[in-house]
C-alpha cells in the first residue's frame, strides 16, 4: 500500500517531542540513581516525559491527511509488524502508558519500582531511536537513508530531555539545580557528541552521489544555511557548550543562573532546528511511504 502525505514542520515537531519525553525520562532515572536528593527534578522530568508525547502523537494522527482524518491507515499501522512505522505505534503506545502511571506515583508521592523505572528508560531509548529510524523507511533521500541518524537523534533526545528537565528544575528549585554536578558533566558531553555525529553524517551522506551532495550543500550553505549555523550549530551546540564550559572549568564563584537558563534553553532549539532541517532539507512536495 502506498500514499503520499506531506511531511513539514508537524511531523518535524512530534519527532522533536517524541525525543524530548524519552530523553526527560531517562534523566529523571538517572537523577534518581545519581541524585536521590533532587526530587523535584526528578519529578519535573516524569511530568513532562507523558505530556510532550502525548502532544507529539496527536501531531501525528491528525497531520497529512492521516491518522484520525483517516482511521484505516491508522488501523493498518497498528497491525503491520513488518513496517518500522508499526513498531514505533507499540514503543510510543507502551511507553506513554509508563510515563503516565509513574506520574501517576509522583503525584501520589509513591516510590517508583526500581523495576518500572529501567523499563521505561529502555522503552525511552527505544523512542529515541525510532525517531531517526522513521525517516529511514524512505529509501530515496539518502539525508534520512543513513545509519548514523537514529543514534543521532537519541543523542539529542537525552540532550534535549536533559535541558528541559535542567531548566524546569532551575525555574522551580534553582538551588537544587546548582547541585546536580554528575547530571551537568554527562549533559556538557552531549552536545560535543552530538556535533561529532553531525559532521559524520554530512561527511558520508555528501559523497554518496549527486542528490546527496545537493541536499548537503543546501543545508549548510543554500537556503537552509541561515537556520543550520545559527539555530542548530550557534544556539544549540556551541553557545551551550561554551556557555558549560565557563560554569564547570573556569567560573569559581556561584554559576549564573541566567547564564545556565540560556544554555538549556539554546539546546532545546538547536533540538527542533535539527530535526525541522532534516525533515525539510530532503523534503520533496510529497513523498510516497510503502508499507510493505
Amino acid at each position: 500500500m502506498q500514499f503520499e502525505p506531506v511531511w513539514g514542520i508537524p511531523i518535524a515537531l512530534y519527532l522533536f517531542l517524541a525525543g524530548l519525553g524519552g530523553g526527560a525520562f531517562i534523566t529523571s532515572a538517572f537523577v534518581a540513581w545519581k541524585h536521590p536528593h533532587a526530587v523535584t527534578t526528578r519529578r519535573i522530568g516524569h511530568f513532562i516525559a507523558p505530556v510532550v508525547v502525548a502532544i507529539g502523537l496527536v501531531l501525528l494522527m491528525v497531520d497529512a491527511k492521516g491518522g484520525l482524518l483517516n482511521p484505516w491507515r491508522f488501523a493498518l499501522l497498528i497491525h503491520n509488524v513488518g513496517s518500522v512505522m508499526t513498531w514505533g505505534v507499540y514503543f510510543l503506545a507502551v511507553f506513554e502508558v509508563i510515563a503516565l502511571v509513574v506520574a501517576f506515583l509522583e503525584i501520589r508521592k509513591i516510590d517508583i519500582p526500581r523495576w518500572l523505572d529501567l523499563v521505561g528508560v529502555v522503552f525511552a531509548v527505544c523512542v529515541g531511536a525510532y525517531t531517526g529510524c522513521l525517516l529511514g523507511v524512505v529509501k530515496t533521500y539518502p539525508l534520512w537513508n543513513n545509519a548514523i541518524l537514529p543514534v543521532l537523534f537519541l543523542v539529542s533526545a537525552v540532550s534535549t530531555g536533559a535541558a528541559a528537565v535542567v531548566l524546569g528544575s532551575l525555574i522551580k528549585a534553582p538551588q537544587e539545580a546548582e547541585s546536580l554536578p554528575a547530571l551537568k558533566r554527562a549533559h556538557y558531553w552531549l552536545p560535543i557528541v552530538e556535533l561529532v555525529l553531525v559532521v559524520a553524517m554530512l561527511f558520508i551522506v555528501n559523497s554518496s552521489g549527486d542528490t546527496a551532495h545537493a541536499t548537503v550543500s543546501n543545508l549548510v550553505a543554500g537556503s537552509f544555511a541561515p537556520a543550520f549555523w545559527i539555530a542548530f550549530v550557534l544556539a544549540g551546540l556551541v553557545l551551550p557548550a561554551i556557555i558549560e564550559t565557563f560554569e564547570l572549568f573556569v567560573n569559581t564563584g556561584a554559576p549564573s543562573r541566567t547564564l545556565d537558563m540560556g544554555s538549556e534553553a539554546g539546546v532545546l532549539i538547536g533540538g527542533f532546528a535539527l530535526r525541522a532541517l532534516i525533515v525539510l532539507a530532503a523534503l520533496p512536495a510529497t513523498i510516497v511511504v510503502s508499507f510493505a
